[in-house]
C-alpha cells in the first residue's frame, strides 16, 4: 500500500534507481531537485545533505533563498521502494503563480498508471488549509493530458492556458 512520507536517507539506493528511470536531464515535478546545489546525489553525504534540505524547506522560520518558496515535500513509496515525489508549496511567488503552481508531483515512469499521482494530491489537498490556504493553482504542460485529468478529477476548475517562462501551462485552481 502506498504512503506518503517525509524524504529520508535510508530509501538512497531505489531513490537512485528511480532517477535512472528518467531520461538525462528530465523534470520531475515535485521534487525538490532545485535545490540540490553543489550536492553529488550518488554519494551517500550528498544525498543526505540534499534530504535535509528537502525536510528543511517547509520550516517558515528559515530563509530559503531568493527565487525559492517555502514547501513541504513527500516522498510516494511502498513498503520500501521510493515511487515518487510531491510538494505543496505554501504560498506563491510570481513564477509560480504564473505558471509553477502550489503543487507539484512525478511519478517515475515504471510505477505510473496506477493511480499513485491522483491518490497523492488527494492526500495532499487535504493538507493544504493547515497553511492557510483556501485555494490552490496547479499547472500541467499543455500536452499532459493524464495530468489535466488528475486536476480535474480533483474539482479543478480551468483558469486558461498561457506561454509561461515554463512554457505552455494549463492553470487550474482547487477550493480546498
Amino acid at each position: 500500500m502506498a504512503a506518503l512520507i517525509t524524504p529520508t536517507e535510508r530509501l538512497h539506493s531505489s531513490w537512485l534507481a528511480a532517477r535512472d528511470e528518467w531520461p538525462p536531464g528530465a523534470h520531475q515535478d515535485g521534487t525538490g531537485l532545485r535545490l540540490v546545489g553543489d550536492d553529488d546525489l550518488g554519494s551517500p553525504e550528498g544525498f543526505g545533505s540534499w534530504v535535509g534540505r528537502l525536510r528543511r524547506h517547509a520550516d517558515r522560520s528559515l530563509p530559503v533563498g531568493e527565487g525559492f518558496v517555502h514547501a513541504t515535500h513527500w516522498w510516494i513509496v511502498e513498503d520500501e521502494t521510493y515511487l515518487g515525489a510531491i510538494d505543496l508549496r505554501h504560498y506563491l511567488n510570481a513564477v509560480l503563480l504564473e505558471g509553477g503552481g502550489h503543487i507539484g508531483y512525478s511519478v517515475r515512469p515504471s510505477a505510473r498508471r496506477r493511480g499513485l499521482a491522483s491518490w497523492a494530491l488527494g492526500e495532499v489537498l487535504l493538507k493544504a488549509p493547515a497553511l492557510g490556504l483556501d485555494r490552490v493553482l496547479l499547472t500541467c504542460d499543455e500536452g499532459n493530458v493524464a495530468s489535466a485529468r488528475i486536476i480535474e478529477n480533483h474539482g479543478g476548475v480551468l483558469e486558461d492556458v498561457r506561454g509561461t517562462a515554463l512554457g505552455v501551462k494549463r492553470r487550474y485552481w482547487i477550493g480546498v
